[in-house]
């Protein structure tokens, strides 16, 4: 991903984890469900800005996922007093690490036979029509 890719996913992250928050103050206050709509919707939009800049949606998804897990369990515990036991930390290294499998899992892959086969087909195509010219 490049870095552009980067912001944005940043910015949905934000926005999902201010939304999450937000619904979780919103049990006292109502009002803040108004953000929780707005900030789910934003993150939704970022996701689908990644997608158009050409991100795989696998590695996207999966950061953004864990990334809004792993903050909104330390923000929500800080904020909220809500606990953060040694198994959802565990828990969080978990998703952490299965998000860096992903990510790894997504390189280039080799060009296979039919590729070149086709690559082939291509030049071919070129040199006949070089010809009847």
């Amino acid at each position: 991903m490049n870095r552009k890719q980067w912001l944005v996913l940043a910015g949905a992250i934000a926005l999902e984890v201010t939304a999450t928050l937000a619904l979780r103050a919103a049990i006292d206050d109502p009002w803040w469900a108004v953000l929780a709509v707005a900030g789910y919707a934003g993150a939704f939009v970022g996701l689908s800005v990644l997608l158009r800049l050409g991100a795989p949606i696998g590695v996207v998804y999966g950061i953004w996922a864990a990334a809004g897990v792993a903050l909104t369990a330390v923000i929500a515990s800080a904020i909220f007093g809500e606990p953060f036991t040694f198994t959802i930390g565990f828990g969080i290294a978990l998703v952490i690490a299965g998000v860096v499998l992903v990510e790894t899992g997504h390189e280039k892959p080799a060009v296979g036979p039919a590729v070149e086969l086709a690559d082939q087909h291509a030049d071919q195509s070129k040199q006949t029509v070089e010809e009847i010219r």
